[in-house]
């Protein structure tokens, strides 16, 4: 009988209609949605409210593009290795490529709940597609470590991509920063003004949070770098896998010790979260000041209208929403944190259903993240800087009463004694409605003798900023500096992330090729099924 007539037997017989591909080819109609691919060992289907309550498929389809990657690898290894037939192993890689290339088309719409999880389904929709040869795919893995590699492939990109974000963002900070080295503006502790500083010393300052950020997030991707599969359920498997060559075509640096360990790690999914909350945490409080800083209390920026929204009933509200969307998205990435963390800590090994839920506040922290880069970024770059004001700001406060206290230093005064001084001079100046600029000689020789007339010169803004010239400090010329290494650390961070995304991987070798010498047809159709276990079936998921 042909392979046809037995696709059409088959369909006959369970009483489905059989499916017509769109180039008119004839598909086998899917399994019934109670025919479970473990279900060999019940006797009943899984209750229709659990299947819901149990399935991952709403949230895991979304690692569908991983999944077939690692599915492709396995099934060229099973080939190399001489556990599949080369011609299934081609089935199989056409099958996924055929079934990737209608995803990207349609999106994912082999959606059927009783498939649990994107593993499985995926695995029905090849099977359905290419026959008995889809089968063999699951040869000598579980979804256990499926799950797993699939999940660090993810982290793994997830990783880069939040670190271009980063970068990106970094890159709009060191342009305005540039283009703001001659605006001065109060710096602040406790939200009380301290001493001025250059607008770009502050958006630098950002911009360093940021690229401490980025280390965090190549760090988590060295954290996933690891190959799991291969450590099938818990145990290993009895088939004679090459890991090694499984690593090189995935391209992962390291292969796990520990097949316990392996399945039951999700340590990289909390150092990803991890780096996505202290992400949040700098973007935070990033917003809260641009959110100060666009009020009309403190009125140094103006937000562009593509980044502010309006009121429904108050027709002159220019709101920062999208500032405080950020400052609000940041507590739901603590939240995801907390969760995986809490789901972990009480799981014994190896594998168990609890750590399906480490999805949701995975893709969750990682969504949050990423639109929030974009959102800050976008803010950034558009916002327009009133000098003026920064500049007018930086004036009062009595932000030069430290050089005004280091002036009695010099000339003589113990510190303590010349803090005490300036102090009663701030007094008199909040009595008479005056800066500390706007002060006369006279006015300051009241309080000492010791004050000259180029006591005047030591208040004056601009000098005050002038002078802070110590490495890292705010003076002109330390700030130019600070900018270019700057600069020069964002290209290297930037280098960094393009050499991990092109990591030299070796060729794959054509499916009828191991890694060693190739074997013949005869010995590839001779081992297609394993010798000790007859065909080739699943390995048990716990």
């Amino acid at each position: 009988m042909t392979e046809q007539k037995q696709r059409d037997s088959s369909a006959a017989e369970s009483g489905a209609e059989p499916v017509v591909a769109a180039d008119g080819a004839v598909l086998p109609a899917a399994e019934p949605a109670n025919a479970s691919l473990w279900g060999g060992r019940f006797q009943a289907g899984t209750d229709t409210q659990m299947q819901t309550f149990g399935a991952s498929l709403p949230t895991d389809q979304k690692l569908w593009r991983e999944d077939i990657q690692g599915s492709k690898a396995h099934a060229r290894m099973l080939g190399q290795q001489g556990i599949l037939a080369s011609e299934d192993v081609r089935a199989i890689l056409q099958g996924f490529d055929d079934i990737a290339a209608d995803i990207a088309e349609q999106g994912y719409h082999f959606y059927d709940i009783a498939d649990e999880d994107v593993h499985m389904s995926l695995e029905r929709e090849l099977t359905r597609r290419i026959g008995a040869a889809g089968k063999g795919l699951h040869t000598g893995r579980s979804r256990n470590d499926q799950v797993a590699t699939d999940t660090r492939l993810f982290c793994k990109r997830q990783a880069l991509l939040l670190a271009t974000r980063a970068a990106d963002l970094r890159q709009s900070l060191l342009e305005r920063a540039e283009a703001a080295q001659s605006v001065i503006m109060p710096g602040y502790t406790h939200l009380q003004k301290a001493q001025p500083v250059l607008l770009a010393h502050h958006l630098l300052a950002w911009q360093w949070m940021l690229a401490r950020d980025h280390r965090r997030l190549l760090a988590a991707w060295q954290s996933a770098d690891v190959l799991v599969l291969g450590s099938a359920a818990l145990a290993g498997t009895s088939y004679p896998l090459d890991r090694q060559g499984v690593a090189d075509e995935l391209g992962f640096g390291r292969i796990s010790p520990n097949s316990l360990d392996a399945v039951s790690d999700r340590d990289f999914v909390c150092d990803l979260i991890y780096a996505c909350a202290l992400v949040l945490c700098h973007l935070s409080r990033i917003s809260e000041e641009l959110i100060l800083w666009s009020s009309d209390e403190f009125g140094f920026i103006t937000l562009s209208d593509a980044w502010s929204t309006g009121s429904s009933i108050m027709p002159q509200k220019k709101n920062p929403d999208f500032a405080e969307l950020v400052r609000g998205k940041t507590g739901r990435v603590y939240g995801d944190l907390i969760t995986v963390l809490v789901l972990l800590k009480g799981l014994p090994l190896a594998y168990n259903k609890d750590l399906q839920e480490d999805k949701p506040a995975l893709l969750d922290a990682l969504a949050a993240t990423e639109g929030c880069l974009q959102a800050v970024q976008g803010m950034i770059a558009t916002m327009t800087v009133n000098a003026e004001a920064m500049r007018a700001a930086a004036a009062g406060g009595f932000t030069a009463a430290t050089d005004l206290a280091d002036y009695l230093v010099a000339h003589g005064m113990a510190f303590r004694d010349a803090h005490a001084v300036v102090g009663r001079v701030v007094l008199h100046a909040e009595a008479a409605g005056k800066t500390l600029e706007q002060l006369s000689l006279e006015e300051l020789r009241g309080f000492s003798e010791l004050f000259d007339p180029d006591a005047l010169q030591a208040v004056d803004i601009a000098a005050v900023v002038g002078r802070r010239t110590t490495v890292g400090g705010t003076a002109p010329e330390r700030v130019s500096e600070q900018l270019q290494e700057a600069k020069r650390q964002l290209q290297a961070d930037r280098e960094e992330i393009a050499a991990a995304q092109h990591r030299p991987q070796p060729h794959a070798s054509p499916p009828s090729q191991p890694h060693a010498s190739p074997p013949s047809q005869a010995e590839l159709d001779q081992t297609a099924q394993h010798p000790e276990s007859g065909p080739a079936l699943e390995e048990p998921t716990c």
